[in-house]
């Protein structure tokens, strides 16, 4: 008998140069949203995951973004600079591009730049920002530029490569809850990504690694930094226990990892996916994948929320509550309740949503049912893989 794999030499620190397999649209024509799923393959790696963990990814700043920053600095991009702990000096080009992210600037650079300033008019709207009163505004400004704007908007504020690399952070990996099981696919990793495109300041703005993936990644060619996360999220360890998932957008993600692994592990407790978008015909993520498993009696129930497909705007807080008896009836049987998605809005919807059910099909007390979740929590019951 083999004993168990030896770990992998690859994690955040060294990550592993994986490639891209497949780069497919998921939304369809007419969608206000882009929405794509990836293949990452995994081969050589030594890379071990299970349903629930993450995938980090190490992205590049978009080359046109880099040369835009050093035009109005007026630096050709191989001048060396040093970054923060690090013993030998780098080109600027290459820090630009690989290690400092060119975006979410902070009031320390508005400072620099207002001390740097020789132009009047310049120097004054940066001394407005930066009065005590002048803090909600200096939010949204900070809010609505990058760090090329800044320098476009102040040009006689001038700084050298130094300087500027000294006010950048970190370019940090970006992690994406995976899509696939290991049981069914161990030398890739599947990926549901929503590509961040918008506009601000009358600028088009891009999502620096959903648009590495989508636009700058060649299939197959480009070696891509990708590591592990693993997370104390995942499906019930006990495959007889129900299992309840609520996750719309790219929250589906996780939940399709876990209906292929409980498919794959025989698990024989059900599967109730609540999944909602803005229409049926253009944003229903793996729509014939779901069908399927129903069709096998893989998902026993299927609840579905379109906010932009009436009138009144339908979420999936709204279908619990329309299934509510037949979600308590679920709970109070151990089913397992988890949650993927939007931090801000969504998950504190579905938490207050959730508490509600449970109170009135119990009869309990609100207070007696924040105590009955707080013992979910508790028994790893209710989980959340929010952001």
């Amino acid at each position: 008998m083999s004993g168990p794999a030896a770990p992998s030499a690859f994690d955040k620190d060294h990550p592993f140069p994986a490639r891209v397999s497949e780069n497919r649209l998921l939304s369809r024509a007419g969608s206000g949203k882009e929405t794509r799923h990836f293949v990452v393959r995994l081969e050589g790696s030594g890379l071990r995951y299970k349903a629930g963990d993450s995938l980090g990814i190490f992205a590049t700043n978009r080359s046109q973004d880099v040369a835009e920053i050093l035009a109005l600095i007026g630096a050709t991009g191989d001048e060396p600079v040093l970054l923060p702990k690090a013993t030998a000096p780098l080109s600027l080009r290459e820090a630009l591009t690989r290690r400092l992210a060119l975006a979410g600037p902070t009031r320390r650079i508005v400072e620099t730049l207002a001390g740097r300033a020789t132009d009047a008019t310049e120097k004054a709207r940066l001394a407005a920002l930066l009065v005590p009163e002048a803090k909600e505004a200096l939010d949204a400004f900070l809010g609505e530029h990058e760090y090329a704007d800044l320098l476009g908007e102040f040009p006689s504020a001038r700084l050298s490569p130094q300087e500027l690399v000294d006010h950048l952070r970190k370019l940090m990996p970006r992690l994406y809850s995976i899509a696939s099981s290991p049981r069914l696919f161990p030398e890739e990793i599947h990926l549901t990504v929503a590509i961040v495109r918008y506009r601000t300041n009358g600028r088009e703005r891009h999502g620096v690694c959903s648009t590495f993936l989508s636009d700058r990644v060649v299939t197959g060619e480009t070696p891509t930094p990708v590591f592990v996360s693993h997370s104390h999220f995942g499906p019930p360890e006990d495959g007889s226990r129900d299992c309840i998932m609520v996750g719309p957008g790219t929250g589906i993600a996780p939940f399709r990892a876990f209906v292929q692994d409980r498919a794959a592990s025989g698990a024989t407790g059900r599967n109730w996916l609540f999944f909602g978008d803005q229409r049926r015909t253009t944003d229903y993520l793996y729509e014939e994948e779901w069908a399927d498993w129903q069709a096998r009696g893989k998902l026993q129930r299927l609840d579905l929320a379109w906010s932009r497909d009436q009138a009144a705007k339908v979420y999936v807080q709204d279908r619990m509550r329309e299934q509510a008896a037949e979600l308590w009836s679920w709970i109070r049987g151990g089913a397992s309740f988890f949650v993927c998605g939007d931090a801000k809005r969504m998950a504190k919807d579905v938490d207050l949503a959730l508490h509600e059910i449970i109170a009135s099909q119990g009869s309990l007390s609100p207070e007696q049912a924040a105590d009955y979740v707080k013992q979910m929590k508790k028994d790893k019951r209710y989980q959340r893989d929010v952001y």
